[in-house]
């Protein structure tokens, strides 16, 4: 019997998938931590020591990695099938996953960097796979914004130079919050907004959807934009109760608002499910700043779950559109693909936060506990209206995808006959369902209990239907509606293209720079010191050789007058 590698790979991550679930739940019954220090080389008195920390938390995080990277290894069999490089691709998907796992399991930040730097530089592998422009300058852009991050992250280990060991898990709670600890967590918190794409670096997300939709579902879910918010939990006591909790809070509201609206305004399928993402993960930043890093860890995991599906679904649906991903385009898709649609729209109540889907565990929690929190009118405004907004897009998402006329080529042959992609599919679609109860008995030991006054209790639902309610009536597909948009063309443009934050990350970092290095060389290399520099200097030498020749190729008249003027020359120098 003939396995093809995808299936080879999938049945063993799978399996440690399984084996370190099982040694999570150990580990949290038990209350018990781990740290393996090997012993890598030993040299006179230095040594080298690469440290392991396993905990509850590493070890559930790895087991949901390696669940959906199995999932999408399965899947990516039928999606890439005809695909030349297929073994170059899985090798890449499985660098990526080996580059998370040093990043979860890594209580020193020398050992993080390895994992984080890993992970910037296969995703530039995987973002520019499809070898073409588009995909070029989007890697070019993954690459250098996540660099910034780099070169704090690198900043940080130099100044934890202070410290007796880059092992950061000793220095959390034993040092008090001195100046050096506000400098290390500052550089972390940088690191961790450039691979979370917070704002300002929130460019590259929706860019890295050049990448093959397999990567998507699983860059997108668990591993690289991920990433910095599980540094950041593992980071929280440095930077809780400080400033910067507060910018961070901040920042991630803001973060979560504009993707939204963005979303709101984006035709291009996977892109409305990258600026979902990056909602997300400002909701994620957001309560993990309030200092409730249990709760954001536990939305990451339920998130994973929903999210990967969401991408699968989509890559099922471009896929059979002939990789056409204009949602304008679509239409009625449940008559061909049920299935899928099902899938779908499972995926998306969870993101809604719909009672007892995997979402809504943990959603609900973080807005109830938002709720509680001691932040000001605005923040809390934000806050929810982010939240409609996502109820907003994810409706008009459902939308444009199952009501209206099939907007495509009419010959078209759309089904839901891969079986292999929809098997991938039904794998998580189970743990998008459960995984939200089942996480909530596993990670609070105890109900959280949250007393507040009706109005408050009822507000997430409230503003859930609200959303809802806006996302039918606005984007019902009318002339009307299209003219008022055009009206407002500046205001539609300016919040379609996530405030002009694709510019200002590429155009507005290289304009300046260009023309200023345009002027110098006008003006220094092509102007006065070309004139006085090279250029002089090669006509001197030119009219010189010139000159010579004309003495050497004339007559005996010159010789004999050069002659007589040396003679001259020497006798009145005697």
């Amino acid at each position: 019997m003939y396995l093809s590698i995808c299936i080879i790979f999938f049945i063993i991550l799978f399996m440690i998938s399984l084996i370190l679930f099982i040694y999570s739940i150990n580990f949290l019954l038990l209350d018990l931590v781990m740290l393996i220090e090997w012993e890598m080389l030993s040299l006179n008195s230095s040594s080298i020591i690469m440290s392991i920390l396993l905990d509850w938390m590493s070890l559930l995080f790895m087991s949901f990695v390696l669940f959906i990277s199995s999932m999408v290894i399965y899947y990516s069999d039928e999606y890439m099938m005809g695909d030349d490089n297929l073994n170059r691709f899985i090798m890449l998907v499985l660098m990526f996953v080996l580059s998370m796992m040093f990043l979860i399991i890594s209580p020193n930040l020398i050992s993080i960097l390895l994992g984080w730097d890993g992970l910037g530089l296969v995703s530039y592998c995987l973002v520019i796979y499809y070898q073409n422009v588009k995909s070029y300058n989007a890697g070019m852009l993954t690459a250098l914004s996540n660099r910034i991050g780099d070169v704090a992250l690198l900043m940080a280990i130099a100044w934890m130079l202070n410290y007796g060991s880059w092992n950061y898990i000793f220095y959390l709670d034993s040092i008090m919050k001195n100046f050096e600890m506000m400098f290390i967590s500052m550089m972390v918190i940088l690191a961790a907004m450039t691979k979370s794409a917070q704002i300002p670096f929130s460019s590259w997300l929706p860019a890295a959807m050049a990448a093959p939709t397999p990567v998507s579902a699983l860059v997108h879910s668990s591993t690289l934009v991920t990433a910095g918010v599980y540094l950041l939990i593992r980071f929280n006591n440095l930077f809780l109760n400080t400033i910067l909790s507060k910018l961070l809070l901040f920042i991630s509201v803001l973060t979560m608002f504009m993707a939204g609206l963005g979303a709101n305004y984006e035709f291009d399928l996977k892109k409305i499910i990258a600026l979902s993402t990056l909602s997300q993960l400002g909701l994620m930043m957001s309560i993990l700043s309030m200092g409730f890093s249990k709760i954001a860890f536990f939305h990451l995991l339920t998130h994973a779950l929903f999210k990967a599906l969401l991408f699968m679904c989509a890559g099922s649906i471009i896929h059979n559109m002939k990789n056409n991903q204009d949602i304008r385009l679509m239409g009625s898709l449940y008559y061909c693909m049920p299935l899928t649609i099902s899938c779908m729209n499972v995926a998306n109540l969870a993101l809604c936060g719909m009672p007892f889907l995997a979402g809504f565990y943990s959603k609900d929690m973080i807005l109830e506990l938002a709720t509680m929190s001691f932040f000001n009118i605005l923040m809390f405004m934000l806050y929810f209206l982010s939240t409609g907004l996502t109820v907003c897009y994810t409706f008009r998402l459902i939308y444009f995808t199952m009501s209206g006329d099939f907007n495509f080529n009419s010959l078209n042959s759309i089904s839901d006959e891969y079986w292999v992609m929809l098997k991938g599919m039904l794998g998580l679609l189970f743990l998008a369902i459960m995984g939200g109860s089942m996480l909530s008995w596993l990670i609070l030991s105890t109900p959280m209990m949250i007393c507040l006054p009706l109005q408050l209790k009822i507000l997430a639902i409230l503003v859930s239907i609200m959303g809802l309610y806006l996302g039918y009536e606005m984007f019902q597909y009318k002339i009307s509606w299209n003219l008022i948009l055009m009206k407002n063309y500046n205001t539609l443009s300016y919040m379609g293209n996530m405030w002009y934050m694709p510019m200002i990350s590429t155009i507005g970092v290289n304009y300046v720079n260009l023309k200023i290095g345009y002027k110098i060389i006008q003006v220094f290399d092509q102007g006065w010191n070309e004139y006085l520099g090279g250029q002089s200097l090669y006509n001197w030498m030119v009219n010189s050789t010139k000159l010579i020749n004309v003495i050497y190729k004339n007559d005996l008249k010159i010789h004999l007058m050069i002659f007589v003027l040396w003679i001259f020359i020497i006798m009145f120098m005697l």
